[in-house]
């Protein structure tokens, strides 16, 4: 019988605190669809069904805290459930308010306006949790956005410990790269436009391929080379905070693909709402400064990972191109490396293949 699990949202990750379900006995899901909320370290994941079937049994009460693998549902055969008295629908929340159809239920139950609480859900949406300390006269639910900063501090503070860092810095031409996006983005409306950040994960992920000490996870004392590279992107949040939601199998895609991927996760991660699918666990990350910021960043591992690259602001610097003095737009990459796993000849091995592919950005 199939059943929901508790996902491993991270190699270091043991369990996490279940906040919401968003389904009950009775109720059809289908792969892919999200039903429960679960709050860990890296902030509050939504979790999604892996397998189509009826909601049998609920297993685990909102509050639990469940071990990683542990089941959390169970589901009967994909058959529609047997027919009997319909639930009441839930009471419509008011225009601007964000609430789960669980939580417009409890509030409904127990007699709570929607329209003064603070949510503490993802993307500041009411949970359950939300309307029942409201309707007990409790405190309001701590600040999602100051809990995530402590958990990422903490989680830095020990890579800092624990892991042994290098650190190289490489300055690229990225006349190449730029030409191509000014091309490509000729006649496109601003929301259609490519930016530099899928070429780096794509250049990222074949240079890995080269590389491999790069790319992986160090665990129980060992490094454990990871079978494909899928790219965390180090996005922060308008509250405070750094997520790294994973761009999977991204050495798979082309830049156009990659594009339309990128701007789904980083949409998702600053709306709060972050998908198991979404936290299964980045192979290497990158921390990309984007426009208007500094020329470079030099970031922390993120556990259980073993390199972190950053790319700064493109900026206009001189550069000899043949023997000849000329202004280029240049990019400067750098690399955080474990020295347990890797050492400078490898990352630099590493960092000149990013190079060589974004030299040639139209075959990524």
């Amino acid at each position: 019988m199939p059943e929901i699990l508790m996902p491993a949202l991270g190699a270091d990750m043991e369990d996490g605190v279940l906040v919401e379900w968003l389904v009950g006995p009775g109720d059809a899901v289908a792969r892919g669809d999200v039903v429960a909320v679960v709050e860990t370290d890296k902030g509050a994941i939504e979790i999604e069904a892996y397998e189509a079937g009826v909601v049998e049994r609920l297993l685990e009460p909102v509050g639990a805290r469940v071990a990683v693998g542990r089941p959390i549902a169970r589901l009967a055969g994909a058959a529609a459930p047997a027919p009997g008295r319909p639930a009441p629908p839930p009471e419509p929340a008011p225009a601007g308010v964000r609430a789960s159809p669980a939580a417009r239920r409890a509030a409904a139950a127990r007699g709570v306006e929607l329209g003064g609480l603070a949510g503490s859900g993802p993307g500041g949406a009411i949970t359950v949790a939300d309307v029942e300390r409201a309707a007990d006269g409790g405190p309001p639910a701590p600040d999602r956005a100051e809990a995530l900063r402590r958990a990422t501090g903490a989680l830095m503070a020990r890579a800092k410990r624990e892991i042994p860092h290098y650190y190289l810095l490489h300055t690229i031409d990225a006349g190449p790269v730029t030409d191509l996006l000014r091309r490509a983005n000729e006649g496109r409306a601003a929301a259609d436009r490519l930016v530099l950040t899928p070429f780096l994960v794509r250049a990222i992920a074949l240079a890995a391929r080269d590389v491999p000490e790069v790319n992986g996870h160090w665990i129980e004392s060992r490094f454990a080379p990871a079978g494909a590279v899928h790219v965390g992107l180090a996005v922060a949040l308008r509250g405070g905070g750094v997520v790294a939601p994973a761009v999977r199998d991204a050495g798979e895609a082309g830049a156009e693909e990659l594009m339309a991927r990128v701007r789904a996760v980083v949409e998702r991660a600053r709306s709060g709402v972050i998908r198991s699918s979404d936290a299964a666990e980045a192979t290497i990350t990158l921390t990309a400064l984007g426009e208007r910021s500094v020329e470079a960043v030099h970031g922390v591992i993120h556990p259980p990972q073993v390199a972190l690259v950053g790319a700064g602001s493109v900026v206009e610097r001189p550069w000899v191109v043949d023997g000849r003095l000329e202004a280029r737009p240049v990019l400067t990459l750098t690399l955080a490396g474990d020295h347990r796993v890797s050492d400078g000849r490898r990352g630099g091995r590493f960092l000149r293949r990013m190079e060589a592919l974004l030299a040639r950005p139209e075959l990524l």
